[in-house]
């Protein structure tokens, strides 16, 4: 059972969660699966029918002591075709959504187990770069981490955007790969006390 402590205006609490063990093979996964939904795929060559170039043999079959060739557009020529090249296509494929609530489940237990996971509950700030900088000088932020804010505080988001080592999005946003590639996540208390809520009644039912 992982305690949390909660800081802010309105903290002063502990948020208790029952993270999984952190597992590599299913965070590869979740990540993995991430960022081929991520991909364009808008890789696009050319093939020998769709290159300019001539269809006119290049010279006669025999006598001149070359190779036997036909048009220009073949992939053995500079300017031809591609054989087998990428065409535009989507990477995206299907993941159990199981699969994933773990996956985001492991990246918290792993900032947890850490140490650098901060749950917040009123940040108080008026939306300035300024007072975003204060307010993280005074909870050991000096800027040597890379910090993920995961918030729906707007002044806190507004305050923290032109931060250069804090990245922000909103609590609906949150997911495995943003947390794992940041050195620390700052996230709302609210955020997490649903999943505590879930758990109780689980136990209860």
């Amino acid at each position: 059972m992982a305690q949390i402590n909660v800081i802010g205006q309105n903290g002063g609490r502990t948020i208790d969660l029952d993270l999984p063990e952190v597992n590599v093979n299913i965070l590869h996964d979740v990540v993995t699966w991430q960022l081929a939904s991520r991909r364009r795929g808008t890789a696009s060559t050319k093939t020998r029918a769709q290159v300019s170039a001539t269809g006119k043999k290049m010279y006669g079959q025999k006598g001149t002591g070359n190779a036997r060739h036909g048009d220009r557009g073949v992939p053995t020529f500079v300017g031809g075709g591609t054989a087998f090249g990428p065409k535009p296509r989507s990477y995206e494929y299907t993941l159990p959504r199981k699969v994933r609530q773990l996956g985001l489940a492991m990246a918290l237990a792993d900032r947890q187990e850490t140490g650098k996971l901060m749950a917040v509950d009123g940040f108080n700030l008026d939306g300035k770069t300024k007072s975003f900088v204060s307010w993280a000088a005074q909870n050991g932020l000096d800027g040597t981490e890379r910090v993920l804010l995961v918030t729906d505080d707007m002044q806190a988001r507004q305050g923290a955007r032109n931060v250069p080592w804090a990245t922000v999005m909103p609590v609906a946003g949150l997911n495995a790969y943003d947390i794992l590639r940041h050195d620390r996540l700052i996230i709302d208390a609210v955020a997490l006390e649903p999943a505590q809520e879930e758990m109780e009644e689980g136990v209860a039912e």
